[in-house]
């Protein structure tokens, strides 16, 4: 259950940074996942997948780093790199 509430809280961070661009929807997002944060590469797609189902983060391409350092101060947390977003040109 801890691992549905870290990717539901990332969804929900991506939904607010689509709606604040004006962003159709996210295309891709780039994760870190640090080597204590209990998710492998699967682990956490099949968590995204899930969680982003509906949302504007659904279908959304996922290239995930991981670490292999347990000694990074990061090494427990998941951390969002960059986002891509579909925002649609206006007519001026």
């Amino acid at each position: 259950m801890h691992e549905t509430g870290i990717v539901r809280d990332l969804v929900r961070h991506l939904e607010t940074v689509a709606r604040d661009a004006g962003a159709e929807a996210v295309s891709g997002v780039q994760v870190w996942l640090g080597a204590l944060s209990q998710f492998s590469p699967e682990h956490f797609r099949e968590h995204f997948d899930d969680e982003a189902r509906g949302t504007i983060a659904e279908g959304a391409a996922l290239d995930i780093l991981t670490s292999d350092d347990p000694g990074d101060p990061d090494a427990l947390h998941v951390m969002i790199r960059s986002v891509d977003l579909e925002v649609s040109e206006t007519e001026d």
